[in-house]
């Protein structure tokens, strides 16, 4: 059976209103950041940037299912060799709003070319914000294992007295583990550190993430048949791995050129000869 795709043309605040209370399950997203893509969105000044994001917030926080994840994408600018604060207010800011702060993941671009400012090095990661309606949600953790690799090798291999028990934490903290356990396993739970190279091809779009990142997330967080949303699709990256991995994606923009880009890739195309090569004239590249 075919996935139905959704994809809108217009102003997230305003689309948004067009879908039904606790409808999705998984936001993925990356808006505009501070002063970035002035060309395209405009550009939102840091000062300006949680006014502008909070009515959108507000709306994702409307269609989110209460057992479904808000995946936020964002990063801070640095101006005049200070960071800004912009992405710490909004945190608190949707917090106010009834967001639950659950996660933080960081994005290390294993292959971020050199450079260097005066003051600082080159970033060579981004955050990945997880926000929640409710303290439980859907989480399918085994999805997103990976093999115990070479720690199993040597770790493991020469384990201590305290290794084979639940050795508490020397700070008081009233964790322990027992390493022990994992001697049978050949799989482990990932950290919150994703190891993933860029997307080198932009696919017409400044700002276009790898698919495995999204595709991680939608992993971890959903089920085949889900619904998946990208309020700022962009080149539709989230949309086109939800759909291959049988979930129903949504996708807004307000961009006109990303809008078609992405029905043309996107939509099932069911045609007469005629209607066919008057749609490939469209959506030539």
């Amino acid at each position: 059976m075919e996935i139905r795709a959704d994809i809108h043309l217009g102003d997230s605040r305003e689309r948004l209103r067009l879908l039904a209370d606790d409808s999705v399950d998984l936001i993925v997203t990356s808006p505009p950041y501070a002063d970035q893509r002035k060309n395209i969105y405009g550009g939102i000044p840091p000062d300006e940037y949680v006014d502008w994001f909070l009515p959108i917030s507000e709306q994702l926080l409307r269609v989110l299912k209460p057992i479904g994840s808000f995946i936020l994408n964002i990063k801070e600018k640095v101006t005049n060799g200070e960071r800004s604060t912009y992405v710490m207010e909004l945190i608190l800011a949707m917090r106010k709003q009834g967001w639950l702060w659950t996660e933080e993941f960081i994005w290390h671009k294993k292959n971020c070319y050199p450079g260097k400012w005066p003051n600082r090095f080159r970033d060579a990661r981004e955050r990945l914000l997880q926000f929640n309606k409710r303290k439980k949600f859907h989480m399918y953790q085994e999805a997103v294992m990976t093999p115990m690799g070479g720690w199993a090798n040597t770790r493991l291999k020469n384990l201590s007295d305290t290794d084979k028990t639940r050795d508490n934490s020397k700070v008081g903290s009233g964790f322990g583990k027992n390493i022990s356990n994992w001697l049978t396993r050949d799989k482990a739970y990932p950290t919150n550190v994703l190891l993933l190279a860029t997307e080198c091809g932009n696919k017409k779009h400044s700002a276009a993430f790898p698919e495995s990142l999204p595709e991680w997330f939608i992993k971890l967080f959903t089920k085949e048949n889900d619904t998946v949303l990208d309020p700022f699709m962009g080149s539709g990256t989230t949309l086109f791995v939800a759909k291959r991995m049988r979930r129903h994606p949504i996708g807004i923009d307000i961009v006109p050129e990303y809008y078609d880009m992405v029905r043309c890739r996107l939509q099932p195309i069911e045609r007469s000869l005629f209607d066919l090569e008057e749609h490939r004239e469209a959506c030539a590249p």
